[in-house]
C-alpha cells in the first residue's frame, strides 16, 4: 500500500468525512494533532420499500394492494437502530421525483404514461423533477418536500449523514419540474431541435422523426392491464436519443427507453466541445479545480446539474451517489464536484464507474471521493463463493489498486445486484459472512450494505416488472426479512428467527469494529501466498492478510468454504514480524468479532498461530 499517496488524496478533499458517530473515536486532547480519518459505513435503503408493512406481495400490485413506505417511517427509533448497527451515512435511494403510475393530478402533477414507465412504481432513475421528491413517499403529497426536509433533519439529529441520488446521464422522457427555483428552466426548454447536436442543447435529437414506443412479444405495460394512457404511443417530436445512447427513433425494448440522454458537450463523433483540464490537474485539489472553471464557458447541462446539486446541498444533503457516472465526461465532474466541495468540504461523493482503466481519471480529475469496487473486488468475491475461483486473486486486485484503494468503496449487495443471500449469489446469508469480513477489512475504503442484507434478505419475490433475486426497484412490494426486523414499526427485530438475529449481531459486531479500528486506515499486506506455499492444512477456501498502524495490528483470516473446517498453523512472515518490531516470544491475540483467544508465537523472526476455523468463519485477530 502506498500509504503516503493515499493520505495525500484523502487530505485534499475527503478528510472531513469524519462523522458525528465517529467523533468519540477520533477527538484528541491536543488540538494541534492531526486527526486521522476512520472508516465510513453507508447503509443504502430503498426509501419506498423500507417502511412498508404490507406483506401481500401481489405481482404488479398497486399501493392499495401491496403498500408503500413513507419518509415518516424513518422514526427516531429506526434511525437509532441503523446507527447502532455501525452506520455513518444513509443513502436514501429513489428520493427525487421520478415517473410513477398513480394519479396525483390533484396536486398539479401530470400523469405518467405507462408506455414509457418501467413497472408500476417506476424507476428511480427516470427522474421527472429534480427540485422535488417522489409523492409516493409522503403522507401528504402536497407537503412532500417538507416531509423530506424533516427526514433530513431527523437523520442529522440521530448522528447520521444523508446521501441521495443524482442521475446525470439521463432524465425521464416527460421531464417537467413543478418546483423550479426562480430563473431555472426545464431541461431542453431552449434547445434547437432542428439539429442532432448543438453544444448548449440539453439533449440529442433525431430531426424529422417522431419517437416510437418499443414493442415486444413478451412484455406489455402494467402486464396488459387496462389503462387510459396505454395506447402504444408517446408524443415526442423530434425523437431524442435514448438514455443508454441509442440513436434510434424506436429504441429496443431492452434499451433505457423510459429516459433520454443528456448532452454534456460530447459531439456525436465522441469529440469534446468544452475546455479540458490542463496537464497536472490530477494532483491539484478541489479549490484549484473550482478556480479553473470559474471563468470558463461550459455547456448548459453542466450548469443545470451543478445548480441541482447545490440546491440539495443547501437543504442539508451531505453527499450524492452518481448513477452511471462514467457515461458523463470527467471534466464535468471536476466542474460540479469542486463546486459542491466549496459549499460543503465534507460532502461524500460516490460514483458508479465500472471501467478500471478510468478509475484514476474520475478520482483525480473528476474529484470523486469514492467509486464502486465492483468489477474487481466484488466480482472476485462472488466468483469465490460460487466455487469458480480461489480467493488468492484478491491480493493482486488490492495491490493493483494500492494508490487509490481508499477511494474504492466495497459492497456485496445493492439495488442493482443479486441479493447476497439469494440462490443466484451465495445461496445462504451465512456463506456471505467471510465475504463481508474481507470486504469490510481489506482496505481503508468505505463499506456499504443494502437494507435487509444484515438479516439475510434473499429477494425471492416476483414483484411484477422486477423478478426474483433482486429486490425490485420498479414495483410496490414488501421485503420479508427486513419486515420481520421492522416488526410493525417497532424496529426491534421482534419477528426475526434466531438465525436472523445472529446474522444481524454479526453485522453489528463487524461494522462497529471497522468504525473504531485504526489499523483499517493503515497498511495492508497479504500473507496468502506465503501460507499457500508453505503451510500444511491451508485449505483452498482460506484467505489471510494483515492490517496495521502505529496503534493497532491485525491478522485477518477468512474461510470461504461452506463445508470444510480447517486446522492449521498460520504463518506470519518475517517481513511482517520485523515491521511490527516483534521479538521472539509469545503474544496474545484476541478475535474482535467474538472474543476467542489465541497466541502468536514468534520463533527466529517468524510468527505462527494455531487455528481451527469452521466453514464460513472468520477471525480478526488483534495483538
Amino acid at each position: 500500500m502506498k500509504t503516503s499517496l493515499t493520505y495525500t488524496l484523502i487530505m485534499s478533499c475527503i478528510i472531513a468525512n469524519i462523522t458525528i458517530a465517529q467523533k468519540k473515536n477520533t477527538m484528541s486532547a491536543n488540538p494541534k494533532e492531526i486527526i486521522a480519518p476512520k472508516k465510513a459505513v453507508v447503509y443504502q435503503v430503498f426509501t419506498r420499500l423500507f417502511g412498508n408493512k404490507n406483506t401481500t406481495n401481489k405481482p404488479w400490485g398497486t399501493i392499495e394492494e401491496n403498500g408503500v413506505g413513507k419518509f415518516n417511517d424513518f422514526t427516531d427509533k429506526a434511525l437509532q437502530e441503523i446507527k447502532k448497527l455501525g452506520v455513518t451515512h444513509i443513502w436514501y435511494t429513489g428520493v427525487p421525483h421520478h415517473d410513477v403510475i398513480r394519479d396525483y393530478t390533484q396536486y398539479g402533477i401530470s400523469n405518467d404514461d405507462p408506455d414509457v414507465v418501467k413497472g408500476r412504481a417506476g424507476s428511480p432513475y427516470a427522474v421527472k423533477d429534480y427540485y422535488n421528491v417522489n409523492p409516493d413517499l409522503a403522507v401528504n403529497p402536497a407537503k412532500r418536500l417538507e416531509e423530506f426536509e424533516s427526514l433530513i433533519a431527523r437523520t442529522h439529529k440521530n448522528g447520521l449523514k444523508v446521501i441521495i441520488d443524482i442521475v446525470p446521464n439521463h432524465i425521464a422522457r416527460n421531464y417537467h419540474s413543478l418546483s423550479n427555483p426562480k430563473g431555472v428552466k426545464d431541461f431542453g426548454t431552449d434547445d434547437d431541435t432542428s439539429v442532432e447536436y448543438a453544444r448548449n442543447n440539453n439533449f440529442y435529437y433525431i430531426p424529422g422523426k417522431a419517437f416510437e414506443v418499443p414493442t415486444s412479444d413478451t412484455y406489455k405495460p402494467l402486464n396488459g392491464e387496462q389503462n387510459p394512457l396505454i395506447d402504444g404511443k408517446f408524443t415526442e417530436y423530434p425523437a431524442k436519443w435514448t438514455g443508454n445512447g441509442s440513436r434510434q427513433a424506436k429504441p429496443d425494448i431492452n434499451d433505457w427507453y423510459e429516459t433520454v440522454k443528456v448532452n454534456y458537450g460530447i459531439k456525436p463523433d465522441g469529440s469534446k466541445d468544452f475546455p479540458e483540464l490542463p496537464a497536472g490537474y490530477d494532483t491539484k485539489d478541489c479549490k484549484a479545480h473550482f478556480a479553473f472553471w470559474k471563468d470558463k464557458d461550459v455547456p448548459s447541462s453542466w450548469k443545470k446539474f451543478r445548480d441541482i446539486a447545490l440546491y440539495w446541498t443547501a437543504k442539508g444533503i451531505d453527499g450524492f451517489r452518481y448513477d452511471m457516472a462514467e457515461m458523463v465526461p470527467y471534466e464535468f465532474w471536476s466542474y460540479m464536484n469542486s463546486a459542491i466541495k466549496m459549499k460543503n468540504p465534507k460532502a461524500f461523493l460516490l460514483a458508479e464507474v465500472y471501467n478500471p482503466k478510468e478509475y484514476r481519471n474520475y478520482i483525480k480529475l473528476g474529484k470523486m471521493d469514492y467509486l464502486y469496487d465492483k468489477v474487481e473486488t466484488y466480482d472476485h468475491l462472488k466468483a469465490v463463493i460460487q466455487g469458480k475461483t480461489l480467493p488468492d486473486g484478491l491480493s493482486d486486485i488490492q495491490n493493483g489498486l494500492a494508490d487509490i484503494e481508499h477511494h474504492m468503496l466495497h459492497f456485496l449487495d445493492n439495488h442493482d445486484e443479486q441479493r447476497l443471500a439469494s440462490p443466484e449469489f451465495a445461496g445462504t446469508p451465512e456463506k456471505g459472512k467471510p465475504m463481508m469480513v474481507v470486504s469490510a477489512t481489506l482496505s481503508s475504503s468505505p463499506t456499504m450494505i443494502y437494507f435487509g442484507q444484515e438479516v439475510g434478505e434473499d429477494g425471492k419475490e416476483n414483484a411484477g416488472f422486477g423478478t426474483h433475486s433482486r429486490t425490485s426497484i420498479f414495483d410496490y412490494i414488501g421485503v420479508p426479512h427486513h419486515q420481520r426486523w421492522m416488526n410493525e414499526g417497532k424496529f426491534d427485530g421482534g419477528q426475526l428467527s434466531q438465525s436472523e438475529k445472529a446474522l444481524r449481531d454479526f453485522y453489528k459486531r463487524l461494522l462497529n469494529f471497522t468504525l473504531s479500528s485504526d489499523a483499517l486506515m493503515g497498511k495492508y499486506q497479504e500473507i496468502q501466498k506465503y501460507n499457500r506455499d508453505t503451510t500444511s492444512g491451508y485449505d483452498s477456501g482460506l484467505y489471510s492478510f494483515v492490517r496495521w498502524s502505529a496503534k493497532e495490528r491485525l491478522i485477518i483470516v477468512a474461510n470461504f468454504s461452506w463445508v470444510t473446517t480447517s486446522n492449521f498453523e498460520l504463518k506470519v512472515p518475517e517481513t511482517i514480524i520485523k515491521s511490527w518490531d516483534l521479538k521472539d516470544g509469545l503474544y496474545d491475540v484476541t478475535d474482535q468479532l467474538y472474543g476467542s483467544k489465541a497466541q502468536l508465537k514468534v520463533t527466529n523472526g517468524i510468527g505462527t498461530i494455531q487455528l481451527s476455523i469452521k466453514p464460513s468463519e472468520s477471525f480478526i485477530l488483534k495483538l
